[in-house]
C-alpha cells in the first residue's frame, strides 16, 4: 500500500495536468474565435453586440470559467471600441482611462452680433396706425368743413354770406401772411445759427424776452378784454423767459462749444436741408387748407370743440413733421460719426417717412408732455426747503420725471434713426449710455432744446406784432384770435426748421456716449466733466437732476 500511493498520486497529477492542458487548448481556441468575431464585427461597423445567456446555446457546453475568461478578455479590449457587451442581461461598459480618453472637440464660441444699421422692420406700428387713422379723419373733416364754407358762400342766407365774406376778407390774408413770414423767419434763424452759433445762443435768449414782452405790451395797448388777456400771458411768459436767461448764463459757453462742434459735419452734406424744405412746403399747404377748415367751422355745429380738435391735430402733425426732419438728419450725422459713412439724405428721408414714422408719431406725442413735466418739476424743486408740502411735491415730481424720462426722451431719436429701434427701447438704451459715461448732469443741463424752443417763440412774437398791428387797422374784432393763431403758426414752422441744429447736437452727445474714442470728437465733453468734478467751474445745479448727480456741479 505504501508503494502504490506515490503511483496513484502521480497518475492523478498527470490527469490534472492533462485536463489543464486540454482546458488551455480549448480556451486558446475560444479566444482565437472570439478575436476573429471582434475583428469581423469591427470591419462590418457593428456598434453593438449582445450576447444573451438565454440565446447563447452554442456556449452551453462550455464551463462557467470560460464565460468569465471571455468577459475578462473582452474587457481588455480597446475602450474606444464601439462594441457594447451585455452578459446575462446586465450591460458592462468599459470605463476609459484618463490616458485613453480623447480630448473634447472645441466648439466655436458664438460671436456677438452687431446691431444692424439697416433694419427693415417698422417701429411702433400701433402709433403709426393711430397717426394714419388720425390723418384720414383730419383730411375728411377738413374737406367737409371746406365744403361747408363754400356752401355758406353760395347757398346760405344773405347774413351768412356777408359773415363768410367778411371772414375771408379780414381773416384769411393775415393768416397766410403769418405762414409765409414764419417760413421766412425759420430759414433766417437756421442760417444764422449755423453761421454764428456762439453769438446766436445769447441773441436768441434775450431776443425772445424782448420780442414777447413787446408783443404783450402791443396787445394791451388795444384796450380790449380779449387782447388784454393775450397780452398779459405774453408779458408773464417774457418775465419767466428773462429769469431763465439769467439763470443759464453760465451754461452758454459750453452750449456754444457743443453747437459749433456738432455743426461741423453739416457742410459735407449739401442736400441735408432738403427734408426741411419739403416739410415746410407740405406744412404751408396743409396750413392753408386748415385755415379754410377753421373758417368753415364757424358755420357748423359745436364750433369751439371743432376748432380745438383742429388745433390739436395741427400741433401733432407739425410735431411729426419736425421729428421726420430730426430722424433724417440724425441718421445722416450718426452714420458719419459711427461708421464714417456719407449717407444719402434722400434715402434717410424715405426711411424716416416709412420705417421709422411710427416712432416719430409716438415721440411727437410724449416728448412735449415729458418736457413740460420736467419744467414743472424744476420749478417746484426751486422751492425746495421753503415749505414742507412743496418739498414733498418737488421730490415726488422729480421721481416721476426720472422714471418717465428713462422710457421717453428726445435723445432717443438718434438711436431710432441709426439702428431702427422702437421709441421706448431707444430711450432706455440712450439713457443707459449716458449713465455709463456719467454724462447725465451734462446732458440734462444742455440748453440746446431750450434755444430751439425760444427761437420758435421769437418767430411767433414777430408774427403777433405784424398781424396784430395789421388787424387792428382793418378789423379790430379779430385781433386777439388772429394774434393767437399767428403765434401758433410762427412757432410751429420755426421748430421744423430748427430740427436740423437740434439733431446735430443730439447726435454729438449720443454718439460720443457710445464711442468717445472716435477721432471726430474732441475733449470738450471730457474737459467739462473734469471741471465739474474738480469744482474748477461754478455750474448752476440743475433742479431736474437728483442730488447724487448735481452734488459735484
Amino acid at each position: 500500500m505504501g508503494a502504490t500511493e506515490p503511483v496513484v498520486e502521480r497518475e492523478g497529477e498527470g490527469r490534472e495536468e492533462k485536463e489543464e492542458e486540454d482546458e488551455g487548448e480549448e480556451e486558446g481556441n475560444e479566444r482565437k474565435e472570439e478575436e476573429k468575431d471582434v475583428e469581423k464585427g469591427q470591419e462590418l461597423g457593428v456598434k453593438e453586440k449582445v450576447i444573451d445567456s438565454s440565446n447563447a446555446g452554442v456556449h452551453n457546453d462550455l464551463p462557467n470559467q470560460l464565460g468569465d475568461s471571455h468577459v475578462a478578455m473582452m474587457q481588455r479590449l480597446n475602450p474606444t471600441n464601439p462594441l457594447r457587451i451585455v452578459v446575462n442581461g446586465s450591460s458592462r461598459m468599459p470605463t476609459p482611462s484618463p490616458s485613453q480618453t480623447s480630448l473634447p472637440r472645441s466648439t466655436p464660441t458664438p460671436q456677438p452680433s452687431l446691431t444692424t444699421l439697416n433694419s427693415r422692420r417698422y417701429t411702433n406700428r400701433i402709433s403709426l396706425f393711430l397717426f394714419v387713422l388720425h390723418m384720414v379723419v383730419a383730411a375728411g373733416l377738413v374737406s367737409f368743413l371746406i365744403f361747408k364754407g363754400i356752401q355758406g358762400l353760395t347757398e346760405a342766407s344773405d347774413s351768412v354770406k356777408r359773415k363768410e365774406r367778411r371772414i375771408l376778407k379780414f381773416y384769411l390774408p393775415q393768416v397766410e401772411t403769418a405762414s409765409l413770414l414764419s417760413i421766412t423767419l425759420a430759414f433766417v434763424w437756421q442760417k444764422a445759427v449755423r453761421q454764428w452759433p456762439k453769438f446766436m445762443v445769447q441773441f436768441i435768449l434775450w431776443s425772445s424776452f424782448f420780442l414777447s414782452l413787446s408783443a404783450g405790451i402791443l396787445l394791451i395797448c388795444f384796450q380790449r378784454a380779449t387782447t388784454d388777456g393775450v397780452g398779459v400771458c405774453l408779458i408773464a411768459f417774457a418775465i419767466g423767459n428773462g429769469l431763465y436767461a439769467c439763470w443759464v448764463t453760465q451754461r452758454i459757453g459750453f452750449c456754444s462749444k457743443i453747437l459749433i462742434k456738432s455743426l461741423e459735419p453739416v457742410p459735407k452734406f449739401r442736400d441735408l436741408n432738403q427734408p426741411t424744405y419739403c416739410m415746410l412746403g407740405v406744412g404751408f399747404l396743409w396750413m392753408s387748407l386748415w385755415i379754410l377748415a377753421v373758417i368753415g367751422a364757424m358755420n357748423f355745429y359745436f364750433t369751439p370743440l371743432i376748432i380745438i380738435a383742429l388745433v390739436l391735430s395741427l400741433a401733432w402733425t407739425a410735431e411729426v413733421m419736425r421729428n421726420i426732419v430730426n430722424l433724417t438728419v440724425s441718421r445722416v450725422i450718426a452714420l458719419y460719426y459711427l461708421r464714417g459713412m456719407q449717407s444719402s439724405s434722400q434715402f434717410c428721408f424715405q426711411r424716416a417717412l416709412t420705417r421709422n414714422l411710427g416712432s416719430a408719431c409716438l415721440g411727437s406725442l410724449f416728448v412735449p408732455a415729458i418736457e413740460a413735466l420736467r419744467i414743472v418739476a424744476r420749478g417746484l424743486n426751486l422751492l425746495e426747503g421753503e415749505d414742507e408740502f412743496m418739498f414733498s411735491c418737488a421730490h415726488c415730481c422729480l421721481g416721476i420725471m426720472q422714471s418717465i424720462f428713462r422710457y421717453g426722451n428726445g435723445w432717443a431719436f438718434v438711436q431710432i434713426a441709426a439702428y431702427g429701434k422702437g421709441f421706448v427701447q431707444a430711450s432706455q438704451d440712450t439713457w443707459q449710455l449716458f449713465e455709463r459715461r456719467e454724462m447725465e448732469s451734462i446732458v440734462d443741463s444742455d440748453i440746446t432744446s431750450s434755444i430751439c424752443f425760444l427761437t420758435g417763440v421769437c418767430s411767433g412774437s414777430i408774427c403777433v406784432i405784424v398781424v396784430a398791428a395789421w388787424t387792428a387797422k382793418v378789423h379790430q374784432t379779430f385781433t386777439a384770435t388772429l394774434s393767437l393763431l399767428s403765434f401758433f403758426i410762427g412757432y410751429l414752422m420755426t421748430r421744423i426748421a430748427m430740427a436740423l441744429p437740434h439733431a446735430c447736437v443730439s447726435c454729438y452727445y449720443v454718439c460720443y456716449a457710445e464711442n468717445p474714442d472716435i477721432r471726430l470728437f474732441d475733449q470738450t465733453i471730457k474737459d467739462q466733466q473734469n471741471m465739474m468734478n474738480s469744482d474748477r467751474e461754478v455750474v448752476v445745479p440743475t433742479p431736474g437732476v437728483p442730488r447724487r448727480f448735481s452734488a459735484n456741479s
